[in-house]
């Protein structure tokens, strides 16, 4: 699609794309690798996601009595985050699953169905940039390696600040810059030579996880990311470092 005058461009992995396409761009890649995605989580990380993923919903702390409690998981479409949540919270813990990608929405519901959880759990179509929810709705909010393949963060962010009532809490959980000697240069191997290559064994498409590869050196750093987090409205904003950097755990609230 040809590019009109005064459009802004954004970063697609090392390429920069015309800010209407990257959103096409981002649906194709997940088209192609959702039947495996959780999969190749496991292989990439060597089962590494699980504690990552777990140190999130242990920030997000569900309350394990009766008290409602709803959270809304966005980019979280096969509904890993979501089941992790509903499994430590109470009876009357709510998540609204809401990701722009169809197909990843459609194995999260039937993962929901086969687990007995589909009246806990909602799955929704939706842009993390414009989302389809009333203000102030939710009493957590939280993304896991989903916003740096949003086109439009701060747009994101301040949805994210929209929807969350008052007392709630932003987190976010993302790859992030490995800042151990050595293990830079072993992780930076590792991403671009035998991700990508696992990737087309286990999925037919190494592109893809190239892209994904590349989207992570693209993403801010944790402060600057930390800063764009206060800009939307957040207080209290912090980050914590795992696995060497490997991955950071931002956190925001709203109040």
């Amino acid at each position: 699609m040809a590019k009109t005058a005064g459009e802004p461009d954004t970063d697609f992995g090392y390429r920069r794309v015309p800010m209407r396409d990257k959103q096409a761009l981002v649906d194709e890649v997940f088209d192609r690798v959702a039947q495996r995605y959780d999969l190749m989580n496991d292989l990439m990380s060597g089962g590494l996601h699980r504690a990552w993923k777990d140190a999130l919903v242990t920030a997000v702390n569900p309350p394990a009595r009766e008290r409602p409690f709803t959270l809304i998981d966005v980019a979280g479409g096969t509904g890993d985050i979501a089941f992790r949540v509903i499994g430590t919270g109470g009876a009357n813990t709510q998540a609204t699953v809401c990701d722009i990608n169809a197909e990843m929405l459609s194995i999260g519901r039937e993962r929901a169905e086969e687990r007995g959880l589909a009246k806990q759990l909602s799955f929704i179509e939706g842009n993390a940039e414009a989302l389809p929810f009333k203000d102030k709705h939710y009493d957590a909010y939280t993304i896991a390696f989903g916003i740096r393949n949003v086109p439009r963060i701060e747009a994101a962010l301040a949805e994210a600040h929209r929807v969350l009532k008052p007392g709630s809490r932003f987190l976010c959980l993302e790859f992030s810059t490995v800042d151990v000697p050595g293990l830079d240069l072993a992780y930076h191997f590792y991403s671009f030579n035998v991700i990508p290559a696992l990737g087309r064994a286990v999925t037919g498409n190494g592109e893809a996880y190239r892209y994904l590869v590349e989207s992570i050196r693209r993403f801010p750093r944790p402060q600057s990311f930390a800063d764009l987090i206060s800009a939307a409205g957040f207080k209290r904003v912090s980050f914590r470092l795992l696995s060497g950097g490997i991955v950071a755990l931002h956190s925001g609230w709203r109040l």
